[in-house]
């Protein structure tokens, strides 16, 4: 059930015995992080340490999962503070190491649309199920660079990271992201929730302080491959980024004509779409 104290806010928590939903619950904005939501959800994270159900999920309420980081935010030049926009940035990444540090296991269950920093908010969890109907993508504007796709690095390889990352509205569809690694299995729409409960419900016949363990043994392997040090300086490129004049040009632009016709300009085929354009020439 939903918890009452949350009802109507951009995030809502819901408990069952097994798992504890964290709600993105701004489907209007498509799910997009405005900053007081992604303070709630670190509230909501941090809450569920202590209470609630021995498996944490993570859905987005509405069409689809989460539309990134709410854009509407980043029009116009204005005045940009370099140190305070990376250590912005870098309250970022430390919310989603919050999840890859949490004591109990998270599970992403992903639908309908799936972009920017929601898409790199998914490889912090534990385990990620997707919809056959999910697309996964870049920021559908160039106006940062060098803090998503570097994460994706320990679980699809640094020449998947470039393909996602260098085309430009490029995604990635649910057979791909189970092919890359990026996601562990994907299910019929209609059965993301169950099947993510039921798996909760597994899960949670082990004891939490051996699943504890097993979590903090696993991350350990992981970060002895780096994935904890490919994080450092991501927040530093991605704000010396959006000093660049070319970047700048791209949010005055925003800020004169709109959301919309700037993503239209750099809407394109995906990369699956462009090769199989030419395998059929062949």
């Amino acid at each position: 059930m939903t918890d009452p104290v949350d009802t109507g806010r951009p995030i809502l928590l819901e408990h069952g015995e097994a798992i504890s939903w964290i709600v993105l619950n701004r489907p209007e904005n498509a799910n997009a992080f405005s900053g007081a939501m992604l303070d709630q959800f670190s509230d909501a994270l941090e809450r569920l340490a202590a209470e609630g159900a021995p498996v944490i999920g993570i859905r987005g309420a509405g069409r689809g999962f989460c539309s990134g980081m709410d854009l509407g935010q980043y029009g116009g030049v204005g005045s940009i503070d370099p140190v305070a926009d990376a250590a912005r940035l870098q309250r970022n990444v430390e919310r989603w190491l919050a999840i890859w540090d949490h004591p109990k296991p998270v599970i992403a269950a992903v639908h309908g649309y799936c972009l920017g920093v929601a898409a790199q908010l998914c490889v912090f969890t534990d385990l990620t199920i997707v919809a056959d109907d999910v697309r996964i993508g870049e920021p559908g504007v160039p106006i940062g660079g060098g803090f998503i796709a570097p994460t994706w690095v320990a679980e699809v390889g640094a020449k998947k990271a470039k393909e996602f990352a260098f085309l430009p509205g490029n995604s990635i569809d649910a057979e791909t992201a189970v092919r890359w690694g990026w996601a562990n299995h994907s299910v019929p729409g209609d059965q993301l929730v169950a099947a993510v409960e039921a798996m909760a419900a597994r899960i949670a016949l082990i004891p939490p302080d051996v699943l504890r363990v097993k979590k903090q043994s696993i991350n350990r392997a992981a970060e002895a491959a780096g994935f904890r040090t490919a994080l450092n300086g991501i927040a530093e490129m991605d704000a010396l980024l959006h000093l660049a004049p070319t970047v700048l040009a791209v949010r005055e632009r925003m800020a004169r004509e709109g959301l919309k016709p700037v993503i239209d300009t750099y809407r394109g085929p995906s990369s699956n779409a462009l090769i199989a354009t030419f395998n059929k020439q062949d």
